[in-house]
């Protein structure tokens, strides 16, 4: 229990440390991230890594913020309250890639088994570039340090295998074909499939929810298995719940009344 400034007493809410960039229409990056987090009964901790400028649909535009600022708002946090899970996007860079891995690196110091959530986002659904310089190389430093890699179809056969650098593998079968759309996750533990019905129209920022709601799962004490059973069983509701705010790429329902 944790005492309040106005005495109260509460227990603690698990926080996820999030690295993401910003997406302003709000269908992706750090603020489907909250919304997934808030939804699992978690807390975000956002760190804004890039500033872009798109819509529901495309990408025009991608600026990076400093690896410095990036630092200091993260050792500022690691240092005030505890940190259950981290969960990481697009970095920007490398450089804000390099200074992701180092805070990992640092909070393991004392939580060694600190799970962190990779979604390896190498650009958006319509290609458009979302890493200044090579997105493979600026994901590099970041896939050492993960526990969970959550990449799609395109995103697993672009990485071949640099997957194997990652104790937990859950490729998503949404960019295939077929009725159905399967989920493989892969660890030293052999392999299993989740089977999800494909639901109709597109959507901005499925990835983020289904990566974003792992993390929250496992934060929240979740073993493995049934973290990411749980997040995908979130995503496809939030999915299937989908609405949409201009034509084109729906944005998933992560906050429901």
């Amino acid at each position: 229990m944790a005492v309040l400034p106005d005495g109260l007493r509460s227990p603690v809410r698990p926080s996820v440390l999030v690295f993401a960039g910003l997406d302003p229409s709000g269908g992706a990056g750090i603020a489907a991230d909250i919304e997934a987090i808030a939804a699992q009964g978690a807390h975000a901790l956002p760190i804004v890594t890039a500033l872009t400028v798109q819509d529901n649909n495309r990408v025009r535009g991608m600026e990076p913020v400093s690896d410095v600022l990036l630092t200091r708002q993260a050792g500022l946090l690691a240092g005030s309250m505890a940190i259950a899970a981290v969960k990481i996007g697009i970095p920007g860079n490398l450089a804000n890639a390099e200074a992701i891995a180092d805070v990992v690196r640092h909070l393991r110091e004392t939580r060694p088994e600190l799970p962190v959530v990779l979604d390896p986002v190498l650009a958006s659904g319509h290609g458009d570039a979302l890493a200044r310089g090579d997105a493979l190389q600026a994901l590099e430093p970041l896939l050492d340090v993960a526990t969970v890699l959550v990449p799609n179809l395109p995103e697993a056969a672009a990485l071949g295998e640099r997957l194997q650098r990652c104790p937990h593998v859950l490729v998503t079968g949404g960019h295939g074909d077929g009725s159905e759309v399967v989920n493989r996750w892969t660890s030293g533990a052999g392999t299993r499939e989740w089977r999800w019905p494909r639901l109709p129209g597109e959507f901005h920022g499925s990835g983020c929810t289904l990566a974003s709601s792992i993390a929250a799962r496992l934060a929240l004490g979740d073993a493995i298995a049934q973290a990411l059973e749980s997040g995908q069983r979130y995503c496809n509701q939030s999915l299937a719940d989908s609405y949409a705010i201009a034509p084109g790429q729906r944005i998933p329902r992560r906050i429901h009344p």
